[in-house]
């Protein structure tokens, strides 16, 4: 093992930390609502549909309480179906129009699904991506999981200049095991000038100014909302094969987003 998977290894067995006590919390969801009742409609909203999202995605995303509840025991369950042989359903939950913020920390509590082909997501886009699209609006992908490789998660920013396949990320290593084993902290400290990714309290990955390619532009200035989804396939993951099995399900603890006192 060479020292840097080595650090990364010790930094995976740090207790969960609690967020800096000159924080104060902004907006949250707890998800402690009843089983089987949809997510609060006063802080999400969904995205609906397929065509791939840009990525060559097989899912189709809905609003149906067979893929996105509350179980019962404070978690909102992500779930992503095969109703039929090849074809996928899955839920992306979006803050979009309910609730944006611009710097501070932003964290959420998850157990992550696995299996080849499936795509977990916790991430944040530009709240002006209507007017400037994408990726000029910019994106913050606090946590990305691939199926394939159970034991990393993965850290990138995206935007004009350094999107797709350029985005500026770096992996997280678990220590032992597979992410999907146990809930695990995943959060990003954000100020004007940088962005700290961390898992379960440990910084990994630090995107500033001078991370960006010559001439790129900053876009982390403005206010983003938060995304949470389980992807099936894509150009990333690739697609299910017959090791996958369904459904897979994303549990997410909570989702909290803290701002300076």
């Amino acid at each position: 093992m060479n020292w840097a998977v080595a650090v990364l290894c010790c930094m995976a067995m740090l207790p969960v930390f609690a967020a800096p006590k000159d924080r104060r919390l902004v907006w949250s969801d707890e998800f402690s609502g009843a089983a089987g009742v949809p997510p609060d409609p006063s802080k999400w909203v969904y995205d609906l549909g397929g065509g791939g999202w840009g990525n060559q995605e097989l899912e189709v995303y809905t609003d149906s309480r067979s893929n996105a509840y509350l179980d019962g025991e404070g978690n909102l369950v992500i779930q992503a179906l095969e109703p039929t042989p090849g074809h996928y359903t899955s839920a992306r939950l979006k803050t979009q129009g309910k609730f944006s913020a611009a710097y501070g920390r932003v964290e959420a509590r998850i157990k992550i699904p696995y299996g080849q082909g499936i795509w977990p997501a916790f991430w944040m886009l530009g709240d002006n991506i209507k007017e400037a699209g994408w990726p000029a609006c910019g994106e913050i992908d606090i946590m990305e999981n691939i199926g394939r490789e159970p034991g990393l998660v993965h850290g990138t920013v995206h935007g004009p200049g350094y999107s797709g396949e350029h985005g500026i990320g770096r992996p997280f290593k678990l220590a032992a095991g597979r992410f999907a084993d146990d809930y695990h902290l995943y959060a990003v400290e954000w100020t004007s000038e940088r962005i700290d990714f961390m898992v379960d309290g440990a910084t990994y990955h630090t995107v500033t100014l001078a991370s960006l390619p010559p001439g790129a532009k900053w876009v982390y200035d403005h206010p983003f909302f938060v995304i949470l989804n389980v992807a099936v396939g894509g150009g990333w993951p690739g697609n299910p094969d017959a090791t996958s099995v369904f459904p897979q399900k994303m549990l997410v603890d909570w989702v909290r987003v803290y701002g300076r006192e």
